[in-house]
């Protein structure tokens, strides 16, 4: 027998609670939970006896083709797609208001028209004609897109299935409202059932179909979580608006490694691609400074190499120290102030620190370790890192610097910039055009930089 019961779901996670309260008991935000029609809750056994479809199994050995791709024409797009749209997928895209989706899509959706293939872009949240005005801006006032200001998916599909799609962009998925439920666009039920039908008639059509989605404060896809395992691939439009460039990165990808990126910088004629990210965040480098130093930063197989700029500040006796972190993990920050300080003796304790990735970019490779001790030391000592040096290495609590993956791909990237000399683990092996000195321990790092070497 059905038993219906009342149910508030949070907006944020899509926790479900059978009262109200102030706050989600499993994302802990606050005033997140609303009201939404109830639903059954059934309690049986299926009956084998009254019949079921036996599946046809089948083989690992069974000879599959690649799935087809579709090139957006986008080098640095179809790089974090990891080859291109595939037929009949679903991507999920998110990003931070103003970060230039919309303005990536429209790119993309113009160039897969120019090249004969059917491309249909719906926006919820613009008129057409607004969206018409961008293309516009963008250079792509003949492509021939098909636009259309809609929110219902009934009225979309009803579209789709009578002109036929090879792309079609959903701008925003948050905005999309199905009259098979009965709630407010943008509610967790509404955003669950819509993408479903959406992602159903990419499967059953053959069209690739990408989702815009809104973020929420901390930067993760608003909605509920499982929005992210429904479709196929979850990009990450990342980047600050304050500086130019911006970073795409699959967080999930079925058809592909997510290890990949597309870097793009914003300017008047709408994103353009970065072949050679380094040579964007190292512009305008101050050399001979104090805590400046460079780091062969390594995104799936493409090295960038970015600055790590430290400033210590020594205080008064008895004051409090304040720890800065921009664009790298605040943790692993003390942790290499422990280590420098407990296997090093440098009594950093006393002093103020401040570090800053330059360019806004944000640094996960824990390669970064040893680059970091560099510019902590540098700034402390007053002692510049050589110019021409690049720094990488992973430590361990002990003072100890770890190998990294592709060592010779982060000299090797170096070299062509111009730098002549690579420090790093112990053991690495150097590269035509640039030369290596490797450390076992932190401390040695710490004897050369001060000269007790």
């Amino acid at each position: 027998m059905a038993k219906a019961k009342r149910q508030y779901v949070c907006q944020n996670c899509g926790a479900v609670s059978y009262r109200w309260q102030g706050q989600c008991a499993d994302c802990g935000e606050w005033n997140t939970l609303v009201e939404e029609a109830a639903e059954t809750v059934f309690s049986a056994k299926h009956d084998l006896s009254k019949g079921g479809r036996t599946l046809a199994l089948e083989t690992l050995d069974e000879q599959s083709a690649m799935p087809e791709r579709m090139l957006c024409g986008i080098a640095e797009f179809d790089r974090a797609l990891g080859g291109g749209f595939v037929a009949g997928s679903a991507t999920l895209i998110g990003g931070d208001p103003g970060i230039g989706k919309s303005t990536l899509l429209l790119q993309a959706a113009g160039r897969i028209a120019r090249a004969g293939k059917s491309v249909v872009y719906i926006s919820g949240e613009e008129a057409a004609a607004q969206v018409r005005l961008r293309a516009q801006r963008l250079g792509l006032g003949d492509a021939p897109v098909a636009l259309a200001s809609a929110t219902s998916v009934r009225d979309i599909l009803a579209t789709l299935e009578g002109r036929g799609a090879d792309f079609v962009v959903i701008d925003s998925i948050q905005t999309m409202h199905s009259d098979l439920i009965d709630s407010a666009p943008g509610t967790v039920s509404q955003v669950r059932a819509s993408a479903q039908e959406l992602i159903r008639y990419a499967k059953d059509s053959g069209a690739a179909i990408v989702l815009v989605g809104h973020v929420t404060k901390d930067g993760t896809i608003a909605g509920p979580r499982v929005l992210e395992h429904m479709v196929d691939t979850v990009l990450a439009f990342e980047g600050e608006r304050s500086h130019q460039y911006r970073i795409l990165r699959a967080v999930k990808n079925r058809f592909g490694g997510t290890d990949e990126i597309g870097v793009f910088a914003m300017g008047e004629e709408g994103l353009g691609e970065v072949a050679n990210p380094s040579s964007l965040f190292l512009t305008d480098r101050s050399r001979d400074v104090p805590g400046s130093v460079v780091f062969p930063a390594l995104e799936g197989t493409r090295p960038v190499l970015v600055e790590v700029q430290a400033l210590t500040v020594r205080l008064a006796s008895g004051a409090t120290p304040r720890r800065a972190v921009v664009g790298w993990d605040s943790g692993r920050l003390a942790m290499v102030l422990a280590v420098l300080e407990a296997r090093c003796g440098l009594q950093m304790g006393s002093a103020e620190v401040y570090l800053n990735i330059a360019g806004g970019y944000r640094l996960t490779d824990p390669a970064a370790d040893l680059a970091v001790a560099a510019a902590l030391i540098s700034a402390f000592s007053e002692r510049p890192v050589p110019a021409d040096a690049i720094v990488f290495g992973e430590l361990s609590l002990s003072g100890e610097v770890r190998p990294v993956a592709h060592d010779a791909l982060r000299l090797r990237e170096a070299a062509k910039l111009g730098f002549s000399s690579g420090w790093g683990p112990k053991g690495m092996k150097g590269v035509k055009g640039i030369g290596v000195t490797g450390f076992g321990r932190l401390g040695e790092l710490v004897d050369l930089m001060l000269g007790r070497a």
